[in-house]
């Protein structure tokens, strides 16, 4: 308890006080973001705004895991957790190069769709590699299962059932599939002040209840009575201490982010957030769990892909005013403020919803 208080705690006054110096720091260096010619025109005041936002938080989520270990006793540092770091800081490093891009040439386009997704795919396929060894000494269990889960593994749905090869290449592609999809949803999203960072503090709060719960509920500690409504999941104590340390990291973010935003976390920090839900939800075995805890992403990044299609079956028509979503409202009027703030509403109700799940399917397998 006192590692994932510790975590929070330092992943917040880390990131609160290093994004007012970084600010300074990014618009020296003219890291000022592009803004795209064909969106609002109310974007424009953003013009110039230092992006790369995602350096701070990232950077202050590791530094709040590893100090909250040095604290709290009895929580070793695990193979876990380090997988969800790999997977921020790797989806982090293809934001970063993306949003370099877009700062040197002063363009809104940075890296190409298929380059991006082709650094997204290097490292979430490490990472799925990874996620199978590491197996636990006394369990036996490896931080990642072969079987697709919901609020936990799925029997039915154990890719190993078609053998082997064909079961670990299914299985590389279920992981990519995840980790692209989450890791560009949040992307999507990040288009108002504050959007993508409270909708995702959120979402990342339910992985600190699930890792926190599935700990107390763990095979190797529950009582015999139990044993069949019990977590078979590989550190998860840890995993809500990661969880914990980029939630913090990211609320001391929010105070400089939130409408009007006085710096913006970019592709480095959309990509890296994406990323490590996405390990969250593989290692803590709530793969189908994290499409209703992050509902708010997939409801954005949905009106994107409806948007195209009906725009390409219709020749020209649309459905919305603009996509993505929050852009459709802000032309209808709204105010930024209140769209951020409406749609941070949505999200902790799918966040409550996806946790109520949990809970309620633990409850049904209890005697």
């Amino acid at each position: 308890m006192i590692a994932l208080l510790v975590a929070g705690a330092v992943g917040l006054i880390f990131s609160l006080l290093m994004t007012r110096v970084s600010i300074s720091w990014f618009t020296r260096w003219g890291w000022g973001q592009p803004i795209r010619v064909d969106g609002p025109t109310t974007h424009e005041v953003k013009r110039g705004t230092p992006t790369k936002g995602g350096l701070v938080f990232i950077a202050g989520s590791l530094a709040g895991y590893f100090v909250g270990h040095l604290v709290g006793p009895g929580v070793p540092i695990s193979p876990s957790a380090l997988l969800v770091i790999l997977m921020m800081v790797g989806h982090g490093a293809v934001g970063f190069l993306d949003d370099f891009t877009k700062t040197r040439l002063q363009r809104s386009l940075g890296l190409g769709g298929w380059q991006k997704i082709a650094g997204q795919v290097t490292v979430s396929t490490v990472f799925a590699i990874l996620a199978l060894q590491f197996a636990d000494p006394l369990t036996g269990l490896t931080p990642a299962s072969t079987a697709i889960s919901f609020t936990r593994d799925i029997p039915w749905l154990n890719l190993m059932a078609f053998g082997l090869p064909i079961g670990v290449g299914l299985l590389l592609i279920w992981i990519n599939l995840l980790a692209v999809a989450t890791s560009n949803g949040v992307n999507v999203t990040d288009g108002q002040d504050g959007l993508a960072t409270g909708s995702t503090i959120l979402a990342l709060s339910a992985f600190v209840f699930i890792g926190f719960f599935q700990s107390s509920q763990a095979c190797q500690s529950a009582a015999r009575s139990l044993e069949h409504a019990c977590f078979q999941v590989r550190d998860p104590l840890d995993l809500a201490i990661i969880a914990t340390a980029l939630s913090g990291s990211l609320i001391g973010f929010l105070w400089w982010n939130a409408p009007p935003a006085k710096i913006i976390m970019g592709d480095t920090g959309a990509l890296g957030l994406g990323g490590a839900l996405a390990a969250l939800a593989v290692l803590s075995r709530t793969e189908l769990l994290l499409i209703i805890i992050g509902g708010l992403f997939c409801v954005i990044t949905g009106s994107v892909i409806v948007q195209r299609a009906y725009f390409k079956l219709t020749k020209g028509k649309r459905i919305f005013l603009m996509s993505p979503l929050h852009h459709h409202f802000e032309l209808k009027g709204w105010a930024e403020v209140t769209i951020t703030i409406r749609f941070w509403i949505i999200a902790g109700v799918f966040m409550i919803v996806g946790v109520g799940i949990f809970y309620i399917s633990w409850l049904g397998s209890t005697p």
